[in-house]
């Protein structure tokens, strides 16, 4: 039982850190694979996904905004926009930075990128962030 209460935390740990809420999944995991570093596996499992589905709740919030202008009246919000559209979906595999990562998922539904490139580019980046915690940390 314990497991799931540990497992459950980062899963929620990680799923309010990719939408608006505040969240630092990162310490919350860290304190995990320190303090049960056999459920590593696990561990990564509950916070990728977790932090996965709340960026795509970011994504959803995205669409429900009206759809992108064509016009901009800031040259360097033009600039973001025209880099997030040349990059497009691919961009999400930066989507675990704090705070950039956060509004990339939401440009992604606001502009309204393709879905399953969008649910691919955004999880290869968030499980590659946690894998990389485990490799430094186990």
């Amino acid at each position: 039982m314990q497991t799931v209460a540990w497992l459950l935390g980062l899963w929620f740990s990680a799923f309010s850190s990719a939408t608006i809420l505040p969240g630092n999944s990162e310490a919350v995991f860290a304190a995990a694979l320190h303090f049960q570093p056999q459920l590593w596996l696990l561990a990564w499992v509950a916070v990728s996904i977790g932090n996965i589905m709340g960026g795509l709740l970011t994504v959803w919030m995205g669409r429900k905004l009206p759809a992108a202008p064509t016009l901009t009246h800031s040259p360097r919000l033009a600039r973001c926009l025209d880099w997030a559209q040349r990059l497009g979906p691919m961009s999400l595999l930066l989507s675990w930075v704090p705070v950039v990562g956060d509004a990339l998922c939401g440009l992604a539904g606001w502009l309204r990128w393709p879905v399953w490139p969008v649910v691919v580019c955004l999880s290869l980046g968030k499980i590659a962030r946690y894998g990389v915690m485990v490799w430094m940390l186990i």
